[in-house]
């Protein structure tokens, strides 16, 4: 029975890594994904510039997410690729290859470069690419490691957060929760706010800690299972929490999208809806990347729905970045979509590689990047 399970979820974690699957139980039961919603032409478009682009290396299954810091950018890939390049204009500074696979993205304070393997490894570079120092978590690491306080912050899929003195990778702590029999597979990350790590995990959880020690500080439901089979009932928190002054926010699958006071963990408000990306947040608007492909802008303050647009249906959307006026999210064809803030409506669209981008886009000073499953790595603007 117990190697029954573990087949179970090695079954399901392996699927729901592409995460953005409108159903990521399909492949489970071998059910065919259904095809993605044809793109519509948009009137009077806005222009979505290139301001650089390159070639990192290619993701495979994992999600890499690149990283900003420092007028650069810091971006790697499956193989052990690790690359710098200068945020202005995309010149290459440096690229090293450290020993891999690699399986989430970078973590940078721009001294201090840090990546994962699918081994548990957490491998530490210097600002010119010098391997500084190997620490070990226990087991793959998925998200991008963050760099804050002298230390050095990693989520591994076994449900533990350590941290590591970033002089050396001691570990100085770590934080660990009991993993159900079932989870989700994908690229769960941590934020560091106001000396605290906030991380979600499975069972809808998301909890807030203690910098300096890793104690439990507050926990906040983000969502309950619910079902009567395992399967029904994986309810995880997806992607990165979103962290204000105030307020926090998360989405889970199978779930809520739900904020909580920053100070206590108590719940502002939930919403039933499910994402296998994650969300984000700018101003009123919480925007969230539904399962099904659909993008979602509700009400900060009250949860309350000011617009849905459901014509991306089953094209595996990455988590949304808002961009002031406009929303930008990728696809599994590798499209770019710019969204209006205020209705959702499409303003803008731009074609990639013709792979998925998986990572959700990140803002740097002048535009945001995407990086894409074959490895380009894309510097965009609306303006």
């Amino acid at each position: 029975m117990r190697g029954f399970v573990a087949m179970r979820r090695a079954a399901v974690v392996a699927v729901l890594l592409l995460a953005g699957c409108g159903n990521p139980f399909a492949w489970f039961f071998r059910s065919p994904p259904p095809p993605p919603a044809p793109l519509q032409p948009i009137e009077h478009p806005i222009s979505v510039r290139v301001l650089w682009q390159t070639r990192i290396g290619r993701a495979g299954e994992a999600v890499f997410t690149p990283a900003v810091a420092a007028d650069s950018v810091f971006a790697a890939a499956q193989d052990g690729t690790v690359v710098r390049v200068e945020s202005a204009t995309g010149h290459e500074l440096w690229r090293v290859t450290v020993p891999g696979p690699l399986s989430g993205g970078v973590g940078t304070d721009g001294r201090l470069v840090v990546v994962g393997s699918a081994e548990g490894e957490v491998i530490a570079l210097d600002g010119d690419g010098r391997m500084l120092w190997r620490a070990r978590a226990s087991s793959e690491i998925l998200s991008a490691p963050v760099v804050a306080d002298d230390l050095v912050f990693v989520r591994s899929a076994d449900s533990r957060v350590f941290a590591f003195d970033a002089r050396d990778g001691r570990r100085r702590w770590l934080y660990q929760r009991a993993a159900p029999p079932l989870a989700v597979r994908s690229p769960a990350g941590i934020v560091v706010r106001s000396n605290y790590v906030f991380a979600g995990f499975s069972g809808g959880k998301l909890v807030a800690l203690a910098l300096a020690n890793g104690g439990l500080r507050w926990e906040g439901t983000v969502s309950l299972p619910k079902g009567t089979t395992e399967l029904e009932r994986v309810t995880d928190v997806i992607g990165l929490p979103w962290i204000g002054d105030r307020d926090a926010c998360a989405v889970a699958f199978q779930g809520r999208v739900a904020c909580f006071d920053l100070g206590n963990g108590q719940a502002i408000w939930g919403r039933d809806l499910s994402s296998t990306t994650g969300l984000g947040v700018e101003g009123r608007y919480v925007y969230v990347s539904e399962d099904r492909g659909a993008v979602a802008a509700l009400d900060r303050a009250t949860g309350t729905s000011l617009w849905r647009q459901d014509k991306l249906t089953n094209r595996q959307l990455s988590a949304p970045l808002p961009l002031g006026a406009e929303i930008a999210v990728g696809d599994l064809q590798g499209n770019v979509h710019v969204l209006a803030r205020e209705n959702g409506a499409f303003v803008g669209r731009f074609a990639t590689d013709g792979s998925p981008i998986r990572a959700p886009p990140v803002a740097m000073a002048n535009g945001f990047l995407v990086q894409t499953v074959s490895g380009g790595l894309y510097a965009l603007s609306t303006h």
